[in-house]
């Protein structure tokens, strides 16, 4: 079926924190050694820091915060930002008036994609 297939290619099954097939727990950063499952994702306070980490090396990262700021996810941790750094660039957004496209903002920020880069070199040096 051609659904079936789709869905084999979305970009949540290449996320960092998808479990493979067939397994429990998702995989892990030296920061999120006892994650153990998606739930990780969706802590709060200061325990999302740790959480992200997760997300530093994933080749869908910016898929992932494209999709938070389009549906309006307000919990957890995706695309390495937490709730706190979502809800702030939204205000900005909001108040600026200049968001029509979040894929093409988040593109075009050129601080995101230098932090994004640091981030990943970090994140692959530790692995």
């Amino acid at each position: 079926m051609v659904l079936d297939s789709l869905a084999d290619t979305s970009w949540t099954t290449r996320a960092a924190c998808t479990p493979a097939v067939g397994a429990t727990t998702m995989p892990t950063s030296s920061k999120l050694e006892d994650a153990g499952d998606l739930d990780a994702m969706f802590v709060s306070g200061a325990a999302q820091r740790d959480a992200r980490q997760v997300c530093f090396a994933c080749p869908v990262r910016m898929e992932c915060l494209v999709e938070a700021f389009e549906a309006r996810i307000e919990y957890g941790v995706w695309g390495g930002l937490t709730e706190r750094e979502r809800r702030a660039m939204v205000r900005e957004a909001d108040r600026n008036g200049d968001v029509t496209c979040w894929r093409e903002r988040l593109e075009s920020d050129e601080a995101l994609r230098l932090r994004f880069e640091t981030e990943r070199e970090k994140a692959l040096s530790l692995e």
